[in-house]
């Protein structure tokens, strides 16, 4: 792993993570009706589970990354960037670090799921070689799930 890969988040972070997670998600609440499903998480047992990863920017907590591993493909659970650290490219490095740890890890896909008024997400997976399998209904969130398979 790399120097700048986000580490593993502890309880100290808990309340750091779930600023992001709040400060990232809430302009789509509008927009799909209801919190989105990041927004409900139990990051605290996530990160005791160890699989939340943060990432630093001038020794500050500013991005989220969940990882979980699940049979055939790492889940990438949630990826989020605080609004004042975007475009710093803090979500790129999360995004290959979540690939790297997925191919470490010996899975051959790494899959995702977001909410279909998500259209930015949706481009912005399309873009780095995510393609979308299907699409459900669940939770009451009409969810896109996206596969990328890993050389």
């Amino acid at each position: 792993m790399r120097q700048d890969d986000p580490r593993p988040a502890t309880r100290d972070d808990l309340q750091a993570v779930e600023t992001i997670v709040r400060a990232a998600y809430s302009h789509y609440v509008a927009r799909i009706g209801r919190q989105p499903g990041p927004m409900l998480d139990d990051y605290g047992a996530l990160i005791e589970q160890g699989l939340v990863r943060v990432a630093e920017h001038e020794g500050a907590v500013q991005g989220v990354l969940v990882l979980v591993p699940e049979e055939g493909a790492m889940l990438l659970d949630n990826v989020a960037v605080s609004p004042d650290a975007q475009g710093l490219g803090l979500g790129r490095r999360m995004l290959e670090f979540a690939e790297r740890a997925a191919r470490a890890a010996g899975y051959r896909s790494i899959t995702l799921y977001t909410n279909e008024a998500m259209v930015e997400n949706i481009g912005l997976y399309s873009r780095i070689g995510y393609v979308e399998t299907h699409r459900a209904v669940e939770k009451g969130l009409r969810r896109v799930y996206m596969a990328k398979p890993l050389a």
